[in-house]
């Protein structure tokens, strides 16, 4: 499909999926839109999008266990639209590898650049940071321990052994390792990792925080109670 960023949509509501298709497809992206997650599944191993946008509730194989399907193939980023904020199926998405999630109903224009929020953080990921005038400069293996951060070639070890990070999790341990020991602020997490430059939800920053440790070691970073989180110098 050219140059366009290729979404994977799986939406089991017509009027949604078809109407967010169109807005997307306006906004320049190219769009595979599917109504279950069997078929979702199958348009993901056969295109191999840049983004997929899922719904945690669709039939045959729901919205999380998509995630979860994907996550384990891919490191594409994977967006969930939830129907309530504070339901479980949120954390629950972001457990399974989601990267974000929008809540329904929502706003076009604020899915369009949630969207592109994400795509930015994955660009950044891969090492192109240098346009990021708030990110420290650190070159370089920096260690921790037994865990080593490269900077410039965005590989980690722990005791020796790859470690497996999503590009999320990447930006979000970066952040960490050019600041050791520094407290940081979930809202500053939100702002610096997720783009947001707006109040967003903690709970992505928890539960990311969360998958972090379970690779990196549960006690490198701590938790500091009523402020956020710091990496253990």
């Amino acid at each position: 499909m050219s140059d366009q960023t290729h979404v994977l949509f799986v939406e089991d509501d017509d009027v949604i999926r078809e109407a967010t298709q169109l807005t997307l497809e306006r906004d320049g992206f190219a769009v595979t839109a599917m109504p279950d997650g069997l078929s979702g599944l199958e348009a993901f191993r056969a295109d191999r999008p840049d983004i997929a946008l899922l719904d945690v509730m669709v039939p045959g194989l729901d919205g999380v266990s998509l995630c979860r399907r994907i996550r384990d193939e891919s490191t594409v980023p994977v967006i969930m639209l939830s129907a309530r904020a504070d339901s479980i199926d949120v954390v629950l998405g972001l457990e399974a590898g989601a990267d974000d999630y929008v809540t329904k109903p929502f706003d076009a224009a604020v899915l369009v650049a949630r969207i592109r929020a994400v795509l930015r953080r994955f660009g950044h990921a891969g090492g192109d940071r240098q346009d990021d005038p708030g990110a420290a400069d650190a070159g370089g293996v920096l260690t921790f321990g037994a865990l080593e951060v490269d900077t410039e070639g965005m590989e980690v070890r722990r005791a020796g052994q790859p470690v497996a990070l999503t590009p999320t999790e990447m930006r979000l341990l970066l952040e960490f390792s050019t600041a050791p020991g520094t407290v940081l602020s979930r809202d500053r997490l939100l702002e610096r990792v997720w783009d947001y430059g707006w109040g967003g939800d903690t709970r992505v920053v928890d539960v990311h925080v969360q998958r972090l440790r379970t690779k990196i070691g549960q006690d490198r970073i701590e938790t500091v109670r009523g402020f956020g989180y710091k990496l253990k110098a």
